[in-house]
């Protein structure tokens, strides 16, 4: 079943926009207690396993992260991979919130790229200046925050005019939003291991949007890689 899909993956995506690899893999991440944590239907089963389970066996990003990219590259009408945005973007002020996949070993190539990770800091009160950044990325980062629209106000303030948010939640797109207090914990990261830091807050589903909107951004995009398994959020300031 993987040499199967990783065949499919092959020859719908002709390169990683990442590194520029044409070699990719596939491996199933989901698990039985996150699936009925999430109550999900066979066909959310398909699209997330696609999303986190697709890879490129050169720089080991998956599709959700290619998508990232190339939200990132069609965002500044850019090159054709991240790894030639990011060596001729010298003036770019960009925040990268927690590890985007192993996209950081790319964007730590610009030189006005600062990496900050929790718990050193808490993404409802970065510690850090206004108007300071054109770009904040953060990747499959919100749904563990407790309070999102916070979150997302603070990507704003650190942001320049018109500056951009870019970003990825899991988005399940056939339900609505909805908040997992009160519900048995559920993790992200590795079956059976749960950890503080992995607990999922916020179910992310089609009105995704609003939680953009309401933290004061002027415009929200949604961005297909691929519907509907990669899906990016651009929000303008």
């Amino acid at each position: 079943m993987e040499e199967i899909l990783a065949k499919e993956m092959e020859i719908a995506l002709q390169y990683c926009v990442a590194c520029g690899s044409g070699h990719f893999g596939a491996v199933d991440v989901l698990w039985r207690d996150l699936i009925d944590a999430w109550q999900l239907s066979h066909e959310e089963i398909n699209y997330i396993n696609r999303q986190q389970g697709i890879f490129c066996q050169k720089c080991g990003n998956n599709l959700r992260a290619m998508g990232l990219a190339k939200a990132i590259l069609c965002s500044y009408s850019a090159h054709r991979t991240l790894v030639e945005f990011c060596n001729s973007s010298a003036e770019l002020h960009v925040l990268e919130i927690n590890k985007a996949g192993n996209l950081t070993q790319f964007l730590q190539k610009l030189p006005n790229h600062k990496l900050i990770e929790y718990p050193q800091f808490d993404m409802t009160n970065l510690d850090i200046e206004s108007e300071k950044f054109d770009l904040v990325i953060h990747s499959d980062t919100l749904e563990h925050v407790p309070f999102p629209e916070r979150a997302l106000s603070e990507c704003r303030r650190v942001l320049r005019p018109s500056g951009l948010c870019i970003f990825t939640v899991p988005i399940i797109v056939g339900r609505m939003t909805r908040s997992r207090t009160g519900l048995a914990p559920s993790y992200h990261g590795q079956s059976g291991v749960p950890a503080d830091d992995q607990v999922v807050c916020t179910e992310f589903g089609a009105d995704v949007w609003q939680t953009v909107l309401k933290a004061g951004f002027c415009s929200c995009e949604v961005f297909s890689f691929e519907y509907p398994a990669a899906l990016v959020l651009i929000a303008r300031k």
